[in-house]
């Protein structure tokens, strides 16, 4: 029997978001295995919801629980004064803890947190997962693609500092080790991929009362209407103002189809003033934030997933759609077309090209047959290759090979 592991993993937020969620799952996973499971993470708020109750009401058949701690000068914005301060929160936590792993997870929580534990003694084996880009798409006014060009070479400096503080980074996507690579940050040596985790079979069953057909009758869907669907916070980067370029005017030609949008987020006024102003009020249906469990009975609920999001690193509601035998069109950016790769298992279309936004998704609309034989191949790759029990089973032989490799520094 492998011995236990003291596991302490560091989120900037413990939101209801995808890496969030990888984060949980893993906790979890590794509480079953008889691990002792830490989770740090820094203060929760806004509207995008929270994972905590999940972590608190979780316990493991042997009675185990996730013990979590706050560090309260973890946040998401740059503020060396406050991040100076988790820092030193964080090697705290470390020394207490002593722990033989420490995962950090996205980029604020990875920069702080594998420089804590670096700098601990005795040093644990230090591992980061690359959940997304930080990096943002150079575009705009001249004025905004200056910034964004001096905010990604900031970055990058910053993954590269902290790329010589761990000893593995695991990628969710084989893209993100391509990127990172090409930046400079760490070597080709520290990289594994291991795809983002979740849990399956709500996707590919439906509960009482989850079913298409329920689901859209709760909904005011009609069995007829046409429904392209978005599951992502209503914030910046996630593509809804690129939906709307892409599908107003068809919206407005046909009473038959309807947006759905799973999520909330702090454009959501922004975007409803928006829509106000297209006359589209009548041709979308907002769900808000809802508990995760509802997730699957909504996505079921589509006839098309969109993501038109410019920035992923692999997104989990593209093989949650598919797992659920949603057909989806997304944006080809960054790990994306690991799980929808174009015209087998989905429709890409190049970033920002609002045009064959519209054209995949009147494609799909026109040849429903498409649509399910590109779902159904999607939903055998995604079977495997998203479940958590797989995740769980290659981090701990990560952990274990890199632990090995850090005692004997």
């Amino acid at each position: 029997m492998p011995p236990t592991l003291t596991i302490l993993h560091i989120s900037t937020r413990l939101i209801l978001g995808g890496s969030q969620e990888n984060t949980v799952l893993s906790c979890e996973g590794q509480a079953r295995l008889g691990h002792r499971v830490y989770l740090a993470f820094g203060p929760i708020y806004g509207p995008e919801g929270s994972l905590l109750d999940r972590v608190n009401a979780f316990r493991a058949a042997d009675g185990k629980a996730i013990q979590t701690h706050v560090v309260p000068d973890l946040i998401r914005e740059v503020n060396p004064a406050r991040d100076l301060r988790a820092y030193r929160q964080l090697k705290a936590l470390i020394a207490q803890i002593r722990p033989d792993v420490v995962h950090t997870h996205s980029s604020k929580a990875g920069i702080v947190g594998r420089a804590a534990s670096w700098a601990s003694f005795p040093r644990p084996a230090t591992i980061h997962t690359i959940h997304g880009p930080p990096f943002m798409p150079i575009e705009g006014s001249p004025a905004l693609r200056l910034k964004t060009r001096l905010l990604n070479t900031g970055y990058t400096l910053a993954e590269q500092f902290a790329a010589h503080r761990c000893h593995a980074i695991v990628s969710v996507a084989d893209a993100m080790t391509q990127q990172f690579l090409a930046r400079g940050i760490g070597t080709p040596g520290q990289y594994s991929t291991i795809r983002s985790g979740m849990e399956i079979n709500p996707f590919l069953h439906a509960a009482p009362g989850e079913d298409r057909a329920s689901v859209r009758a709760r909904l005011g869907i009609a069995a007829t209407d046409f429904v392209v669907g978005t599951v992502a916070r209503l914030a910046e980067h996630k593509g809804h103002d690129d939906l709307l370029d892409a599908l107003g005017d068809e919206l407005r030609a046909r009473p038959d189809w309807k947006l759905l949008w799973v999520g909330d987020g702090w454009w959501r006024e922004r975007l409803m003033q928006r829509l106000e102003s297209m006359e589209l009020q009548g041709r979308i249906i907002t769900t808000g934030l809802v508990e995760p469990q509802r997730v699957p009975g909504l996505i079921r609920a589509m006839d098309v997933l969109a993501h038109p999001s410019s920035r992923e690193g692999l997104p989990r509601t593209v093989p949650q759609a598919l797992l659920a035998g949603v057909c989806p069109v997304a944006y080809d950016v960054d790990g994306t077309r690991e799980a929808c790769i174009n015209g087998q298992t989905g429709l890409l279309v190049p970033h920002a090209d609002r045009a064959a936004l519209h054209d995949a998704i009147c494609r799909l609309f026109n040849d429903p047959d498409l649509r399910q034989s590109l779902a159904n191949r999607g939903q055998d790759l995604c079977r495997e290759a998203f479940s958590t029990e797989r995740m769980v089973r290659d981090l701990d032989e990560l952990y274990r090979k890199t632990l090995t490799h850090a005692r004997a520094e």
